[in-house]
């Protein structure tokens, strides 16, 4: 490992463990959050995840709203699932219109356990190209989270089935955040996400024909080899490890996993640009190697962007400058 390497690897690592308010919940399969009943969880969930792959239209699909209720520059509606958390129920998005009222708009989707302040500078930034942006917060985040949790904790946990049901959730959130664009008067609509934001936009897009462009920042195959493998997921890994293996983890997560979704894009007429990081000790590389290798095989036409940094160091000067100037390149010219 050369000089660079080593630096940069010490500077992730500090990072990510400045984090000190993880906290590992109990192991649960969450069989009650799917309504499964009856059956053997590991069946269960097995079934339960091809089933909805295989019915994955009717999975995403998204009922039309009427509550949007705009508020300064605070969007809310009510989401698509009802959860028993109020506040989880309640969508809320920040909205940053461009000088032109129906110019092109971007869904702008942050990582796991993003602050509520998240990628208000990068939407900023794509108002400064010409895009009028929303930040939607995902289920369980910012406003959305229940006030008994630290962190965005029941997105993804150690209960296998609220996974599942979170992750549903915030896609169908999404294509209702698109709505509520096209509402505005914007025709030519995009979507970036980071990270678990990045997962959120890709099923997004695998199921919705309204976007023309998307940037996935940090991409990997599979839910579950994130949670095994990266180092944001250790104290996850810790309490499920003795119940379910990695392979376990493909299966039962396979219905909110990219890897299930990549021929649906190959029949996209959609400008991809998908970004990753070769020191990323979240989205480890070779999962993300895997993606771009699934791009190339189905031959769906894209654009790469390798950051020589990792996950966490991605939003650090200069690699943020670098992925965001990149970000609004890019959508301001397919958009």
């Amino acid at each position: 490992m050369g000089l660079y390497s080593r630096w940069m690897d010490r500077w992730e690592s500090q990072l990510a463990n400045a984090d000190t308010n993880r906290v590992s919940h109990p192991f649960e399969w969450g069989l009650d959050w799917l309504e499964l009943t009856g059956l053997d969880p590991r069946t269960a969930l097995e079934r339960f995840s091809a089933e909805a792959v295989a019915a994955s239209e009717d999975f995403f699909r998204h009922r039309p709203r009427g509550d949007f209720r705009l508020e300064g520059s605070t969007l809310t509606f009510t989401s698509q699932i009802e959860t028993p958390y109020p506040e989880n129920n309640t969508v809320h998005a920040e909205y940053f219109p461009a000088p032109d009222p129906g110019g092109p708009a971007v869904l702008v989707i942050p990582q796991w356990n993003s602050d509520d302040q998240s990628h208000i500078g990068l939407c900023r930034l794509l108002n400064r190209f010409g895009l009028s942006a929303l930040r939607m917060s995902k289920a369980y985040h910012h406003s959305r989270k229940p006030p008994h949790l630290k962190r965005a904790d029941y997105h993804v946990s150690a209960n296998l089935g609220r996974t599942i049901h979170a992750m549903r959730q915030s896609v169908l959130d999404a294509r209702t955040c698109l709505d509520w664009l096209e509402s505005r008067g914007h025709r030519r609509l995009g979507m970036l996400g980071t990270s678990l934001g990045s997962c959120v936009i890709l099923l997004t897009a695998a199921h919705d024909p309204r976007p023309r462009a998307a940037v996935f920042n940090h991409v990997s195959m599979h839910v579950g080899d994130v949670v095994w493998t990266g180092v944001s997921c250790r104290h996850i890994r810790a309490t499920i490890e003795g119940h379910v293996t990695q392979d376990d983890l493909r299966h039962y997560w396979s219905a909110i996993s990219p890897a299930s979704y990549l021929e649906r894009l190959s029949a996209r007429d959609l400008e991809m640009l998908l970004i990753w990081a070769n020191h990323d000790t979240t989205f480890r590389p070779e999962y993300s190697k895997l993606v771009l290798e699934g791009f190339r095989r189905l031959k769906i036409p894209h654009q790469e962007l390798l950051l020589p940094c990792g996950h966490y160091t991605t939003g650090k000067f200069p690699f943020n400058w670098w992925d965001g100037l990149a970000m609004s390149r890019f959508l301001r010219d397919r958009l």
